[in-house]
């Protein structure tokens, strides 16, 4: 039993010099299509130096070629045979000399890249020939169905054209259909080109349509014919005469049996080959269309695609800003963010995260949330749901179609809020009394032994935030007006160390003792 390792035809794709590997092999290639079938290093070298068959020159040492060529037969692309045609003394016969050709792995492999790179780089096209190709095929085998003594050879012949043609039309739709795309989605990244040919694409997918419309019906006709005239028995004598060539003739039972098992593998593939011919053309239900509906389907979608692209195109052109354009202006404004805190004001403004001040709520609700006394930071997912209308989400509006409600009588509701003005007034002048001074007075003396109610503090904390933010740093007088001008209030600093307490309803105030004067403009209390 040998000890040699199994061969890794494809074992230098990963190698680190695998763009040297692969063009020696091409060299090879390329003395194979030549008839020719050793080389040495020196000729390998020579042939990367000239760059001959169409590929680049490469200037490589016949060093370099020689380690390539063995890490090539170690992996078993290449096999080394002694060269002992230029042996002249005993020395050169003693020296390490070879003549490498191409291993069975190795013309494997290169045909297996030849056929992923080919597949890769695969445009593709919609047949349109095929169609009539194979609509006239079928024709032919419908004549050879419907007679008593079908000819074998004529029907296998038949059967492999259309199984050929068939199979070039599937591959070459999936093929363009993909690469059509990768256009509109411009994957290529060919914008020019795809503007250059884009009308003559739309006239070709038309044109295909239009075919695909006319002789797929002629094609599901004829299969729904030969199905009616009995095609198992011509796949049946296509399938016994590739059986006849899979087992030598022989009268042996062994070969018998040979031959049927051959025969009805033969048989399965023919019919799983027609199977797949009339589902592309014939619909086995309205939920399962035929594959030439899809196909149909989609080179109509693409149709409208390659019109939106262009549409696209023409707009990026024209200057106007289009989805893609902002959001990638959106990530640049992210990215000159100062800070997290400008990054969520930005994200809140820009996918419009504000309240829904639209809205509308009922009093209902306004004391459901009074009640519920929820703070600010309450998490969305914890606060309680805000209830709408299911006719607000149809309709858009929450009064129904139809009669209009009788207009409301508002006397009880103004008789309300006139009282709730009057109120609040009289609490105003209240306070604006309780707070005047006749002059200036201490900070800790203004509330007095009874401390000041809610109505006097809410107000003094106000004029006293007036009087504070007037203040220039570095002084320590201050005078402002309030925001309605009915009050003047002037603050005068005494002793920062000394720490004053006034009481009031809602707690005690503490701050650094002043001299305050709070002076009514309007001592009649006539604040509108």
């Amino acid at each position: 039993m040998s000890d040699a390792p199994p061969p890794q035809p494809f074992a230098y794709l990963q190698a680190p010099n695998a763009a040297l590997y692969g063009q020696v092999l091409a060299v090879f290639a390329q003395a194979r299509e030549r008839f020719i079938v050793h080389l040495r290093p020196e000729d390998v070298a020579a042939e990367l130096r000239q760059g001959s068959g169409g590929t680049a020159a490469v200037p490589v040492g016949t060093e370099a070629v020689g380690a390539a060529l063995e890490k090539l037969v170690e992996w078993g692309n290449l096999r080394a045979d002694a060269d002992t045609g230029r042996v002249t003394s005993v020395e050169d016969f003693h020296r390490a000399r070879y003549l490498y050709q191409l291993t069975r792995h190795g013309q494997a492999a290169l045909r297996a890249m030849a056929v992923y790179e080919q597949a890769l780089g695969r445009r593709g096209e919609l047949q349109s020939v095929a169609l009539a190709d194979i609509a006239e095929q079928l024709g032919s085998l419908l004549v050879l169905a419907q007679a008593e003594d079908p000819d074998p050879a004529k029907t296998h012949l038949l059967l492999l054209q259309i199984a050929e043609r068939f199979g070039s039309l599937a591959d070459n739709a999936q093929a363009f259909m993909a690469s059509l795309r990768r256009t509109i989605d411009f994957q290529d990244g060919d914008e020019e080109a795809f503007i250059a040919y884009k009308d003559r694409l739309v006239e070709y997918i038309e044109r295909f349509i239009a075919d695909l419309a006319g002789r797929g019906a002629q094609i599901a006709d004829l299969l729904t014919r030969l199905n009616a005239a009995g095609v198992g028995r011509l796949l049946l004598a296509a399938a016994r005469r590739e059986a006849g060539d899979a087992v030598p003739d022989s009268d042996e039972p062994e070969a018998e049996l040979a031959r049927a098992e051959a025969a009805q593998s033969a048989l399965v593939a023919w019919e799983n080959r027609w199977r797949g011919l009339a589902d592309w053309f014939l619909s086995r239900s309205p939920r399962q269309p035929s594959q030439a509906k899809l196909l149909r389907g989609a080179a109509v979608s693409a149709i409208t695609g390659l019109i939106n692209t262009v549409a696209a195109l023409n707009e990026r052109r024209g200057g106007r800003s289009d989805r893609s354009a902002d959001f990638r202006a959106l990530a640049r404004f992210f990215a000159q963010a100062a800070d997290d805190a400008a990054a969520h004001r930005l994200w809140r403004a820009a996918f419009a995260l504000t309240p829904a001040r639209h809205l509308t709520v009922d009093a209902a609700t306004q004391a459901a949330w009074q009640e519920a006394d929820l703070a600010a930071t309450t998490p969305w997912a914890e606060a309680p749901p805000l209830e709408i209308s299911p006719r607000l989400r149809e309709t858009g509006s929450y009064e129904r179609r139809g009669r209009p409600n009788r207009v409301a009588d508002r006397t009880a509701a103004r008789q309300v809020l006139a009282e709730q003005v009057e109120r609040e007034a009289a609490q105003t002048t209240a306070a604006r009394a309780r707070l005047a001074t006749d002059g200036p007075v201490l900070l800790s003396e203004l509330a007095g032994p009874d401390g000041l109610d809610p109505h006097a503090f809410r107000l003094f904390l106000a004029v006293l935030g007036d009087a504070l933010s007037a203040r220039v740093p570095g002084e320590s007088e201050s005078s402002a007006l309030t925001g309605d001008g009915t009050m003047e209030v002037r603050l005068k600093l005494v002793d920062p160390d000394t720490t004053v307490r006034i009481p009031t309803a809602d707690g005690v105030l503490c701050g650094p003792e002043h001299i305050i004067e709070i002076i009514d403009l309007a001592p009649t209390g006539d604040v509108v």
